[in-house]
């Protein structure tokens, strides 16, 4: 049965970008949160290009292996330049939540304009395997509805200042279980199972 979870790149204050980001600048001044995808010398089963050290491989390649769909929101999308029919993993198809129409129709990407309809869609394409969030408003909407099972945060130790935060506000507590901690070379890996 699909899972749906978030795994990102967070600076120990909360950011999942820098200052700036945006269509061709990316995460802005936040490139720090994905050194470790690159200062190792274990090459990703998954993503070719990523060398990491060898625990960050086993946690990042484990994640990346469980992804049938990646589910971003509409700003992680234009950053990213994903408008050409690119997504961000290398065979799961993308769903955006946006309310802003597609710029055009690619056969990975599929546009839906509430989480719940996101969610749905995303199970429906993921042939079992898991939904995997990407960017703080989607993860923030998936929490408020209770949507989401796990949580993983790659936190980088630096703190950013500014930029987009992983978790907006949210209307009550919770509940979180520590799954494991993997501290690695450049990053902890925190992984959480969300209680209902």
């Amino acid at each position: 049965m699909s899972k749906v979870l978030a795994a990102l790149s967070v600076s120990v204050d909360g950011f999942i970008t820098g200052r700036g980001p945006g269509p061709g600048r990316g995460l802005g001044d936040g490139g720090v949160l994905f050194d470790w995808y690159f200062d190792g010398d274990t090459p990703s089963q998954v993503f070719d290009g990523f060398k990491l050290s060898e625990p960050s491989a086993r946690v990042f390649d484990a994640l990346a292996e469980r992804d049938g769909v990646s589910l971003a929101g509409r700003n992680t999308y234009d950053d990213s330049g994903w408008d050409e029919g690119g997504a961000p993993h290398p065979t799961a198809p993308l769903v955006v939540l946006s309310h802003r129409p597609a710029p055009a129709i690619h056969d990975r990407q599929t546009f839906t304009t509430t989480i719940e309809d996101a969610i749905t869609v995303a199970k429906d394409q993921a042939g079992g395997k898991d939904v995997g969030l990407m960017g703080g408003g989607v993860v923030t909407e998936a929490l408020k509805a209770g949507l989401v099972d796990e949580l993983v945060l790659h936190q980088v130790p630096v703190l950013l200042g500014a930029g987009r935060r992983f978790f907006d506000e949210l209307p009550e507590h919770i509940a979180l279980e520590i799954v494991e901690v993997v501290p690695a070379p450049g990053v902890t890996h925190l992984h959480y199972r969300v209680i209902r």
